[in-house]
């Protein structure tokens, strides 16, 4: 999945500066101190209850099981997006995302608004299921946050940024 604004921040994927497997921008310095204060006092635990328990997307049952690598679908919330008319904080923004995995880091590249605009999530694995990193807006490269994700199953992801949610399903 490269949606158009991806495609428009590509950088050389044969770039050697480049970490990310999507040949994008990257997410600057994704252990900072901010993030590893975030991860402190953000523990997600599995929940019935949570917004992400109860599916939201279409799904798609050609996904490779027992790996979250591949295509999913993604939504986010807790800020709103000014070139979105009427968003709100409490609004979601869905769009498509894709995993990959290289060594101890997982990458999810996304999108929202129809794809008009994208983000990436540079997190590290710690442990089989705790994801810990920060995301970039790719279309608005300023605004990068710290993440947190819980890998649920090989069919969701709960994700915790400092305003929000950023979710993966499929």
């Amino acid at each position: 999945m490269k949606s158009e604004s991806a495609k428009l921040n590509a950088v050389s994927e044969n770039d050697p500066a480049i970490r990310n497997p999507f040949g994008v921008m990257d997410v600057p310095n994704p252990n900072d101190d901010d993030v590893t204060q975030f991860a402190r006092n953000t523990v997600p635990e599995e929940s019935a209850a949570d917004e992400n328990a109860k599916p939201w997307s279409a799904g798609d049952a050609s996904y490779q099981r027992g790996t979250i690598e591949g295509e999913w679908s993604s939504r986010w919330k807790g800020a709103a997006d000014p070139t979105i008319p009427r968003d709100a904080p409490d609004k979601w923004k869905q769009g498509h995302g894709e995993a990959r995995i290289v060594g101890d880091r997982v990458y999810l590249l996304f999108d929202w608004d129809s794809g008009k605009r994208s983000g990436l999530i540079d997190a590290m694995r710690e442990g089989p299921r705790r994801l810990v990193g920060k995301y970039i807006n790719l279309n608005n490269p300023e605004i990068t946050v710290p993440w947190v994700g819980l890998v649920v199953s090989d069919q969701r992801i709960d994700g915790y940024f400092t305003h929000g949610r950023v979710d993966f399903r499929r």
